[in-house]
C-alpha cells in the first residue's frame, strides 16, 4: 500500500534532491508571511470561556450592572505604611486621587477611600477631593482621631482598611481606595487580539502618576494583571528559549559531531517551528501561555528525527556504501518508522481536541500539525539536504568529521544499552509481570492526584528567583508585582472571610413566594458559608427591601400590610412592593438584585476565608437546590471550581481516546507493513508503563492537574511512543524468523538476522544510540521550562522531561522481553 508513494518520495529525494530543498525553502517564505499575524492571549478567561457557569456570570454581571449600558472599570489604589489614618498620609492618598481624577485620559467618574470618609465627616460638605484636602490640611490630629472613631461605624469604612484597624487609636497599617473608570468601547476584535484593553492601559499610566505623589501607594487591579499575564509570556520566552537552544546546540554537537550536519538539523529545526508559527498566524490562533509548550515538543521529535536520519545514514556510510545508496536505505527503514511515529504523536496531541477547554483544544491542534511538519521537514526535506551536502562535500574534498554512528557495537553506550537484552534472555516473562505489577501500583498511586484551577496558577511568583533576577539583560525578567499584591490583600483585609458566591435565580418574582423563597435558602448554611445566627451572610433584594423600609414609614406600612406571616418579608402583593421600591431613591440598589421585568434575582453569599474552593462549590450549588425557581450557582469560585473538574475530565478522556486511537492505528499499521497485527500492542507495552510512572510521580512530586499538566498524561503517549516505535520498527527489520540464526553479532545492514537476541541487540545497538541522544537532547531542552516565569510551567517542563526519560528507559528495558514473549507466543 506504501510501497508506490514511498517509492515516489525516495526517487525524488536522491535523485531531485535540490529541487527538494528549493521546494521547502520556498514553502517556508510563504509560511513566513504568516508570522506577522500572530496574536498574544493570555490570563484565565481563555478557559472559562463558553463554560456554563461563566456564562451564568456573565448573565448575572450583565442583568444586574446599575448603571445600565455604562461599561465601567475599577482601579485600587493600596497604601501601606505605619498608620494610614494619620494626617498627612491621607493627605498624600487624597493628592493621588486628585491627580488621577484631574487626567481627561483615565475617564475617572467616581473614587472613594477611607480618607474622603473621614474629610466628609468632618464636614459633609467637603463633596470634591480638593475641598476634602482643605479639610483635612487645617483640622488638629485630635480632631480627625474623633472623626476616625466616628466613620468606624459608617458602612463600607471599615473594609477599606486592614484587618488589624484600632478604633481607639485611631490606626491601621494599610488601606485601598477604588476608583472608578468609564471606559471606552473595548477595541475591535479585528484590529487584533494583541490589543491592549483600556482598563490596562488606564492603570500602567495612573501607576505612573501615583508614583510621583507616593511610593507607598501602589496601583492594582484587573488591567494591571493582564499586563503581566502578557508580559510573563514574552519574558518567559526570552529566558527558555535561548536557554533551551544553547543546551539543544551542545548535545546536537556532541551528537552529530560534524558541522555540517549541526547545520543542516538547526536549519530543520528553524523550519518545522516557521511551518508551525506561520500556521498559526494564518489560522488566527492567537500565542498563549499554553502554547509556550509547544516549541520545546517540536523541538524534542525535530531532534530525533534528525538524530535518527544522520545515524541511520553513517551505519551505512560505514560499510561502504555511496551517498546515493546510504541515503536510499535509511530513508527506506525511517520515512515509515517516522510515519508510524508521527501517526501516533499526532494522535497522543489530537486527544486533547475532545477537550471542552478551548486552550486545549488549539494546545493539540497546533502541536499535532506541528508535529505532521517535523515529520516533512526531518523525513524528506533533511534526507535531501543531507544528500547534497554530502555530494557538495565530495566534489569540494572537504572533510568529514563524526562519520561513526552513534552507540555501534563494542562502545561503551552499545554495551550499555543491551541491559535489556540480558534481561530478555534470562527471564523476559517473569520481567514484564514485575513490570506490569509495578505499574498498577503506580497508577493506583497516582488516583490521590488533586485538581486545580486559579487565577495565580498563571501568574509569576511574589519574588522572582535569584537565578533569575541575576541574569544580564535583556534576559532579566522585569519586576512583577501582581501576585505580590494579592498575597498582601489576601493577608491584610477581610481574614475572617474569603470572597463570595452568587446564586443566579430565574423566574416569576411576583408570585407571593418568591421573596420568602429567598429568605428560606438563607437558613441554616453550609459550613462553607459566613453565618450570623442561623442564617447566611447575604445581599439581596431583601436587604435593599429593608433599608428602604427604615428610611420610609410608607414603605415599612406597605410591607407590612403584605407580610402575611409577619416575619419581615413581604409575601402578599409583590408587584405593589417592587414598583414602590424602584420609583423610590433606591431604585440603582434595587435594580444591582432584581432586573426590571422581575423575572431574575442574584443572591451574594459571602464565604470563609478557610474554605477551599470545592467546598464552597458544592455548598453553593446546594443552596441554589434551595430555591422554588431555577436557581445557579456561579461567581469567580465556582468558575474556578468547574473549570478545575472539567480539567480532570479532559485529562483522563484524552488519555482514553489517545491510548484507543494510537492501539487501533498501531494494530493496523503492522497489519499494513507486515501483516503482524499484534506487534501494535507489543509497541504500546512500554507506554503504558510510562503513563502509569509519570502520573504516580506526579502524586508523589506534589503537582496536581491544571491547566498545563492536564495534557501531560496524552503527551506522554505521543512522545513516548516515539522511542518503543522506533525500537520495535527497527526490530522488525533485523529478524526474519525464517533466517538462520546468525550464530553470532554482525554489523547492523548486513542481512536479516533468525535469532531473535541478535536482532534485538542490533537493534539497541544501532537504533539504541539516536534514542540516547535524543533522549538526553529533549529531556534537557524540554527541562529548561522550569526557567520560566511562571511556576505552572516549571511544573510541566519538569513533567514533560521525565516522561521522554521514563519513555526512553522502557523503551530500552522493557521492549525487549515484551518482544521476546510477543515472539514466543507467536511462532
Amino acid at each position: 500500500m506504501l510501497d508506490d508513494p514511498l517509492g515516489t518520495t525516495e526517487r525524488w529525494v536522491v535523485e531531485r534532491s535540490r529541487t527538494v530543498v528549493v521546494v521547502f525553502l520556498v514553502v517556508t517564505l510563504l509560511f513566513g508571511l504568516g508570522l506577522g499575524a500572530v496574536s498574544t492571549e493570555a490570563g484565565t478567561e481563555q478557559f472559562t470561556e463558553g463554560t456554563p457557569s461563566q456564562e451564568a456570570f456573565e448573565d448575572v454581571t450583565r442583568e444586574f450592572d446599575p448603571l445600565f449600558g455604562a461599561e465601567t472599570g475599577t482601579t485600587q489604589l493600596i497604601q501601606s505604611e505605619r498608620n494610614v489614618l494619620s494626617q498627612e498620609t491621607m493627605l498624600r492618598m487624597l493628592e493621588a486621587l486628585d491627580r488621577l481624577e484631574d487626567q481627561p485620559g483615565l475617564r475617572v467618574n467616581a473614587t472613594t477611600s477611607a480618607a474622603a470618609t473621614v474629610a466628609t465627616t468632618i464636614d459633609p460638605n467637603a463633596t470634591t477631593l480638593d475641598a476634602q484636602r482643605r479639610v483635612l490640611r487645617r483640622t488638629a490630629p485630635s480632631r480627625i482621631d474623633a472623626a476616625v472613631l466616628e466613620a468606624a461605624s459608617r458602612p463600607g469604612f471599615r473594609g477599606q482598611l486592614s484587618d488589624d484597624f484600632n478604633r481607639r487609636s485611631a490606626t491601621a497599617s494599610a488601606t485601598v481606595a477604588v476608583v472608578t473608570h468609564e471606559l471606552p468601547a473595548a477595541p475591535d476584535e479585528a484590529a487584533g487580539g494583541g490589543a491592549e484593553s483600556p482598563l490596562t492601559s488606564i492603570q500602567l499610566e495612573a501607576r505612573a502618576l501615583v508614583s510621583q505623589v507616593d511610593s507607598d501607594i501602589r496601583v492594582f487591579g484587573s488591567g494591571i494583571i493582564a499586563a503581566e499575564f502578557s508580559r510573563v509570556i514574552f519574558d518567559s520566552l526570552i529566558v527558555v528559549v535561548p536557554a533551551a537552544v544553547s543546551l539543544i546546540l551542545l548535545f546536537l554537537v556532541v551528537s552529530y559531531r560534524d558541522p555540517f550536519d549541526l547545520l543542516l538539523g538547526t536549519l530543520s529545526l528553524a523550519l518545522t517551528l516557521v511551518w508551525t508559527f506561520g500556521f498559526m498566524g494564518l489560522a488566527g490562533i492567537p500565542f498563549t501561555q499554553f502554547l509556550i509548550a509547544v516549541p520545546p515538543l517540536l523541538l524534542a521529535v525535530g531532534i530525533d528525527f534528525g538524530i535518527h536520519t544522520i545515524n541511520r545514514y553513517r551505519e551505512e556510510r560505514v560499510t561502504g556504501s555511496g551517498v546515493d545508496d546510504a541515503i536510499s536505505r535509511a530513508f527506506d527503514q525511517l520515512l515509515v518508522a517516522f510515519f508510524i511515529v508521527t501517526g501516533t504523536t499526532v494522535l497522543g496531541f489530537g486527544a486533547n481536541l475532545t477537550s471542552s477547554l478551548a486552550p486545549i483544544r488549539d494546545f493539540g491542534l497546533v502541536a499535532a500539525v506541528g508535529i505532521a511538519f517535523t515529520f516533512l521537514v526531518f523525513g524528506i526535506f533533511l534526507p535531501a539536504a543531507k544528500a547534497e551536502s554530502d555530494r557538495l562535500r565530495d566534489r569540494l574534498d572537504l572533510p568529514t568529521f563524526g562519520g561513526r554512528p552513534l552507540g555501534g557495537e563494542g562502545s561503551r553506550l552499545g554495551r550499555a544499552l543491551t541491559v535489556g537484552v540480558v534481561v530478555a534472555r534470562r527471564a523476559p516473562a517473569a520481567f514484564l509481570v514485575v513490570v506490569l505489577v509495578g505499574s498498577a501500583a503506580s497508577g493506583w498511586y497516582a488516583t490521590g492526584i488533586d485538581t486545580s484551577f486559579s487565577q495565580e496558577d498563571f501568574l509569576p511568583p511574589a519574588e522572582t528567583p535569584a537565578a533569575l533576577a541575576d541574569l544580564p539583560e535583556p534576559f532579566r525578567p522585569g519586576e512583577y508585582t501582581v501576585t505580590r499584591e494579592i498575597e498582601f490583600l489576601e493577608d491584610n483585609f477581610q481574614s475572617a472571610e474569603g470572597d463570595s458566591v452568587t446564586i443566579y435565580v430565574q423566574g416569576p418574582l411576583t408570585v407571593d413566594s418568591a421573596l420568602e423563597s429567598i429568605q428560606r435558602a438563607a437558613r441554616n448554611p453550609p459550613d462553607s458559608f459566613v453565618a450570623q445566627g442561623r442564617r447566611a451572610r447575604s445581599e439581596s433584594i431583601l436587604d435593599v427591601i429593608d433599608r428602604r423600609a427604615s428610611e420610609s414609614a410608607d414603605f415599612r406600612a406597605l410591607v407590612a400590610r403584605n407580610d402575611i406571616d409577619d416575619d419581615g418579608v413581604p409575601d402578599d402583593n409583590l408587584p405593589t412592593i417592587y414598583d414602590a421600591l424602584l420609583t423610590s431613591p433606591r431604585r440603582e440598589a434595587a435594580l444591582e438584585y432584581i432586573t426590571e421585568d422581575r423575572r431574575s434575582t442574584q443572591v451574594v453569599f459571602t464565604t470563609k476565608g478557610t474554605a477551599d474552593q470545592a467546598e464552597i462549590t458544592a455548598d453553593a450549588r446546594a443552596v441554589a437546590d434551595r430555591y422554588r425557581f431555577p436557581a445557579t450557582a456561579t461567581g469567580e469560585i465556582v468558575v474556578f471550581q468547574s473549570i478545575a473538574a472539567l480539567i480532570l475530565r479532559s485529562a483522563l478522556r484524552s488519555l482514553a481516546v489517545a491510548l484507543a486511537a494510537t492501539a487501533v492505528f498501531l494494530v493496523i499499521i503492522y497489519k499494513l507493513l507486515e501483516d503482524r497485527p499484534s506487534l501494535g500492542l507489543v509497541n504500546l507495552v512500554p507506554i503504558v508503563v510510562t503513563v502509569a510512572l509519570i502520573a504516580g510521580s506526579m502524586r508523589a512530586l506534589g503537582i496536581s492537574f491544571n491547566a498545563f499538566t492536564a495534557t501531560i498524561l496524552s503527551i506522554t503517549i505521543g512522545l513516548g511512543i516515539d522511542y518503543s516505535a522506533h525500537i520495535v520498527h527497527r526490530f522488525v527489520d533485523e529478524y526474519d524468523p525464517a533466517a538462520v540464526p546468525a550464530g553470532g553479532s554482525l554489523p547492523a545492514g548486513s542481512g536479516r538476522t533468525g535469532d531473535v537476541y541478535e536482532a534485538l541487540t542490533r537493534t539497541v545497538t544501532g537504533t539504541g544510540g539516536a534514542l540516547t541522544g535524543s533522549m538526553l537532547t529533549t529531556t534537557t531542552g524540554i527541562g529548561v521550562l522550569v526557567l520560566a516565569i511562571t511556576p505552572i510551567l516549571g511544573q510541566f517542563g519538569l513533567l514533560t522531561a521525565l516522561s521522554i526519560f521514563y519513555s526512553f528507559l522502557t523503551s530500552i528495558i522493557v521492549t525487549p522481553s515484551a518482544l521476546v514473549v510477543w515472539n514466543r507466543l507467536v511462532t
